[in-house]
């Protein structure tokens, strides 16, 4: 069966700095028309930080949008031209001052497929080396370690529960329970 959705035009309604807005509009399998509006992200990467204690690096946070606070695991955009992997290693320093030499690269999740083409790039960093943070100015969170078996319950008790930090607690759990293979970098 055929699904694709072929674009006939698109159209920006909307251009932030960070997200823009479009219009598109398709022909669908069956010949009609239809509209699609959705957000275009840059891309973002994800880290499941673990220090040698084998504690989770979590943050906390408040996100306007849902206004409340957060726990998750350390997460930032993509910059124009930036490889993911670099990203990566940027944020995690950036926000919680740990910086790793040892990496993988588990996978990449699209969080909202219904309205934007956001993805999400995921690593793991171990044996984490204490340094500075480096926050951007504007942002604001508290750093925290939980034993990862603490991280984990926290998912299910809906203390974690954004579902970037649960698809990344997931994966983490399937990468060193050896169900998952991940990528050196």
């Amino acid at each position: 069966m055929n699904l694709f959705e072929k674009q006939l035009s698109s159209e920006r309604v909307y251009e932030g700095g960070f997200l823009s807005v479009r219009k598109d509009k398709v022909a669908l399998p069956d010949g009609k028309a239809a509209t699609r509006e959705y957000i275009v992200h840059p891309g973002a990467v994800a880290i499941l930080a673990l220090t040698p204690q084998r504690e989770l690096v979590l943050e906390r946070q408040f996100r306007y949008p849902a206004g409340r606070e957060f726990i998750e695991i350390p997460a930032g955009k993509i910059d124009p031209g930036e490889a993911p992997e670099l990203t990566a290693r940027r944020e995690l320093l950036e926000e919680t001052g740990y910086r790793s030499d040892n990496w993988v690269y588990l996978g990449t999740a699209h969080p909202c497929i219904g309205y934007s083409n956001e993805k999400i790039s995921y690593y793991v960093a171990q044996d984490l080396m204490l340094s500075e943070r480096q926050l951007d100015e504007g942002e604001f969170l508290e750093v925290m370690t939980q034993p990862l078996e603490a991280a984990m319950e926290m998912v299910l008790t809906g203390e974690i529960c954004d579902s970037k930090s649960i698809v990344g607690l997931h994966w983490l759990g399937a990468y060193l329970g050896g169900r998952m293979r991940g990528v050196p970098i």
